[in-house]
């Protein structure tokens, strides 16, 4: 949903200059005491925009001072929320833990009492008495590598005093109970060398000094769906269509510019707008690329949507071919968020509650429908050839088996934040893929070709749009009373159903088969695919992969899937002990002998032997020979219509 933009012309609450009157009309015994009191003559709450203020030059110990001032309450108790989960993220992070020193102030400027009732949300007795709130706000990044369940970097925070600040504003600003949907008013004050890259506008102030910038939300969802990034200008624009977007960059040591990785991205974006066509609801578009020093820095990869926006961070070190390539497949996904859930969502969506969230269950559809996307336009506008399509599709299909097959993805998504389902969240864009990979050929099948799953958003787009949400639970009965009744029976087996999909029977339809090699491999990974994972919750245990083909070398050996490594040539092993013995793999010969100590059920069990030369079973996804004429036309209309 992109929400318009009201500059209300709202007077700021008048609570102060009402304070300074009751202590005049105190002093001089004013017999019109009587009528001074908050609740009759300060703006209420539920009329006055909240004012958050954010002071990015005074930093002390890597902290921000953060007030929020609201109108005046009319009641006696009220509650301050920091989100505990967004939109998008899937996850609970309680962003509140990153905040300290949380004071309520009075009109005197006297604090005033505080419960807080859990790590997001913070009580205030004698309301009516409340000026503002102040506090101070921690950053995540540099703190990623110490806290368990770390914020995902690009939801996450940056305060780098004088050089970058990643205000992902859910992390800084929060909200009173009940004044979610009234206008806010951010105030920033800022190091006149840094800019701001964001999709708020600004509100013109008369008089106001050079540091000094205030940005309007028209409710608070506006407010965590803007997130503004400042640097040092590295920035580039370009024009879509009717679409401006703007590339920002923060790159600490200089190796990248906005204008070097500019060209790709308007080629990509370029592409995406042609495979949409008409589907368009933003104006303008932000992307705020954060590269990662690594080193106290963040370290997931990756992007966060926004309905006009995304935060992508990735490693500095990175080559530009791969950067390109990482920007190409992030941004697209991203970018196609602005169809679903940014246009096409729920009402658990439309008025998401940040600290008692309601999941939706159509992850199938919000990632997996994005992701379809991020890969089928490159093939339908030319970006990558077939055989690379096929690839990707297989890969999809490999990773999903990490994951469990048989798990009814509506029942998933509905509880994605609890066990056990929330281990299971990745496979929203692997087997989310494939679901609708599978129903984009099913229905260009009983269509002629016509229609597919971009046809079917199209659809939905236009039937409800950023405005109207739909309800969670009629939503596959509205898309089978739009397509094909074969349709229900799909989604019953498949995603309502925990039956898994026979891909095979899929790509028949298409006249593609499928084809096994052996392909050289290395010891611990297959390219950038690891046969190993690290336990960051046990000590960094090192364990073998779960769910996927191991390698010659560790089938040999006799491993299995989930064996924690103990021991490597009596080398105790952990994430910091692995990584050289991974760098000497490559050195290794066929007559290397190994001893590998695995804990396994409990147990442990001393493997030896050769390590012989690793080959992996790759499968590939080829067009069969035989083919008919309907098969290849069907092809035609799923890869180039």
């Amino acid at each position: 949903m992109v929400f318009k933009r009201l500059i209300l012309a709202i007077l700021r609450p008048i609570k102060l200059i009402f304070s300074l009157m009751r202590k005049v009309c105190k002093a001089f015994l004013c017999i019109l005491m009587v009528g001074c009191t908050a609740s009759k003559t300060a703006i209420p709450a539920s009329k006055s925009p909240v004012v958050a203020t954010l002071d990015l030059v005074n930093v002390t110990d890597d902290k921000v001072m953060v007030s929020v001032d609201p109108g005046a309450f009319l009641k006696d108790e009220v509650s301050f929320f920091i989100p505990k989960t967004v939109p998008g993220t899937y996850s609970s992070d309680n962003y509140g833990k990153y905040i300290e020193g949380f004071k309520a102030i009075d009109y005197d400027g006297k604090e005033l009492s505080v419960a807080k009732k859990d790590d997001n949300t913070w009580t205030i007795t004698e309301a009516k008495k409340l000026d503002k709130v102040s506090y101070w706000v921690n950053d995540t990044y540099d703190t990623e590598k110490e806290v368990k369940d770390a914020v995902f970097s690009p939801s996450g925070t940056n305060i780098d005093k004088g050089n970058n600040y990643m205000l992902n504003l859910h992390g800084f600003v929060g909200y009173f109970d009940d004044l979610q949907e009234v206008p806010y008013e951010i105030k920033i004050t800022r190091p006149e060398n840094l800019v701001a890259t964001t999709s708020l506008s600004e509100k013109a102030v008369a008089d106001a000094k050079a540091s000094e910038q205030v940005f309007l939300a028209s409710r608070y969802f506006e407010v965590i769906d803007s997130p503004i990034m400042y640097a040092e200008p590295n920035i580039e624009t370009f024009q879509i269509n009717d679409i401006t977007v703007t590339l920002s960059v923060y790159s600490p040591n200089g190796t990248y510019t906005a204008a070097s990785i500019k060209e790709s991205m308007e080629k990509m974006m370029t592409a995406q707008k042609a495979f949409l066509g008409d589907i368009n609801s933003t104006k303008e578009y932000n992307i705020l690329l954060y590269l990662s020093t690594l080193e106290n820095d963040a370290g997931g990869f990756g992007a966060l949507e926004h309905h006009t926006s995304t935060v992508v961070v990735l490693p500095e070190v990175m080559q530009k071919e791969a950067l390109e390539q990482a920007m190409i497949d992030v941004v697209s996904h991203e970018f196609f968020h602005i169809v679903t859930p940014l246009s096409v969502h729920s009402e658990e969506i439309q008025y998401f509650d940040f600290n008692d969230p309601k999941m939706s269950q159509h992850l199938w559809m919000y990632e997996g429908t994005t992701e379809y996307f991020a890969n089928l336009f490159q093939i339908q506008q030319g970006l990558i050839d077939e055989t690379e399509f096929y690839k990707r599709i297989m890969t999809k299909i490999s990773n999903s088996k990490s994951y469990d097959d048989a798990m009814s993805f509506t029942e998933m998504s509905k509880n994605i934040l609890d066990d056990p389902y929330k281990d299971n969240y990745a496979n929203v864009y692997e087997k989310g893929t494939l679901i609708n990979m599978g129903l984009d050929i099913m229905l260009r099948e009983w269509s002629n070709g016509e229609k597919g799953v971009l046809w079917l958003m199209k659809e939905l787009s236009g039937k409800y749009g950023d405005m109207t949400p739909f309800k969670d639970d009629v939503l596959i009965d509205e898309i089978v009373a739009m397509t094909f009744p074969e349709v229900r029976t799909f989604f019953d087996t498949h995603v309502i159903g925990n039956t898994p999909i026979d891909y095979d029977a899929i790509f028949a339809k298409v006249g593609l088969e499928k084809s096994t090699n052996q392909e050289q491999s290395g010891y611990f990974l297959k390219g950038d695919i690891p046969f190993i994972d690290v336990d960051q919750e046990n000590e960094n245990a090192i364990f073998i992969r779960k769910g996927i083909e191991l390698n010659s070398f560790l089938q040999t050996l006799g491993t299995q899937g989930g064996d924690v490594i103990k021991k490597i040539n009596g080398t105790p092993i952990n994430l910091d002990a692995i990584r050289p013995i991974i760098g000497q793999s490559f050195g290794w010969t066929p007559e290397t002998e190994i001893e590998m100590v695995v804990e396994r059920d409990g147990e442990e069990l001393t493997l030896t032997g050769p390590v012989g030369t690793p080959t992996v079973n790759v499968v590939s996804l080829l067009p069969t020979p035989t083919a008919s004429e309907a098969q290849q036309e069907l092809r035609q209309a799923w890869l180039k219509n």
